[in-house]
């Protein structure tokens, strides 16, 4: 296929690379002078989406999904897929759903999780909203890229997944790190309270593959200094959405909502930069001063 990709950041270029060992003609576009292996770069963004049988986006936030919509919809020729891998907020993803509709083109919104390596590897899951059509027909693209695919609906459904999804994941992540700094209160051994909870009925992700502890459970961005793996500002961003989807619909998520104020106070104090689950460092100093 014919493949236009807008947004060739930690996620889009391994992404958009992967398209191309896959035997696909790539042609990428991003603001920045990014040059990805295999991938054909192009200086307009309406270049990425001319002519194109797909075009990929995978932008910051939802205004800039919209304008990139505004300029690239009336570009596109009829029945070619556009697939918005973005993280947005869910008016901006109904909007960018809707434009493309109207145009007659193949719209879907297929947020991801698994982060940077997933991204690398093509391991990665896809949330995906838009008509079974749309879905039988962006499949092939998605499976190159990741490793599972879940249809959850139509247009606005992945991003409302995603959406729940990663507010439930910062707030584990909290409580995994709180139950740690609570061990070390109480003296426990690190490593032996890893073994109780991840084999027990606290077990969850954030302790079994992302253990926020140095040196307990597999690597992960703990072992490295907390450089990000998926950073905190971006959690804070996700839960941010997720407050404001509750807000339009009416629904109560005070745990969703206590996780944003923390994350917010720790990304505007010293968790900037930092990778998501850095949240231990800060809750351990916070019970050890006590």
């Amino acid at each position: 296929m014919k493949i236009g990709f807008i947004g060739l950041g930690n996620m889009g270029a391994p992404m958009a690379a992967n398209l191309a060992k896959a035997g696909h003609e790539v042609y990428g576009y991003d603001t920045a002078d990014i040059s990805v292996e295999g991938v054909t770069s192009v200086s307009d963004v309406s270049k990425a989406a001319t002519d194109m049988d797909a075009v990929i986006t995978m932008l910051p936030n939802g205004s800039i999904l919209e304008n990139v919509y505004a300029e690239i919809v009336s570009l596109g020729k009829p029945g070619a897929l556009y697939l918005d891998c973005s993280t947005v907020d869910m008016t901006s993803a109904t909007a960018a759903h809707k434009k493309a509709t109207d145009a007659k083109l193949l719209s879907i919104d297929a947020p991801v999780s698994g982060g940077i390596g997933g991204a690398t590897a093509g391991t990665l899951t896809f949330m995906v909203g838009g008509s079974a059509e749309a879905f039988k027909q962006v499949t092939p693209l998605l499976d190159v890229m990741g490793q599972r695919i879940v249809h959850c609906g139509d247009g606005g459904a992945g991003q409302a997944a995603k959406i729940c999804n990663n507010m439930l994941l910062g707030i584990s992540m909290i409580g995994t790190c709180e139950a740690f700094a609570l061990g070390e209160k109480l003296g426990l051994d690190k490593e032996k309270l890893f073994e109780v909870m991840s084999t027990s009925s606290g077990s969850c992700w954030s302790v079994n593959t992302y253990c926020p502890v140095p040196g307990v459970g597999p690597e992960s961005p703990a072992d490295n200094n907390y450089t990000p793996g998926f950073a905190a500002e971006l959690m804070l961003k996700d839960l941010l959405l997720s407050q404001s989807a509750a807000e339009q619909v009416d629904a109560s998520t005070p745990m969703g909502s206590k996780a944003s104020d923390l994350y917010k106070q720790f990304v505007e104090t010293e968790g900037l930069g930092k990778d998501f689950s850095a949240m231990l460092p800060k809750i351990l100093a916070s019970v050890r001063r006590k």
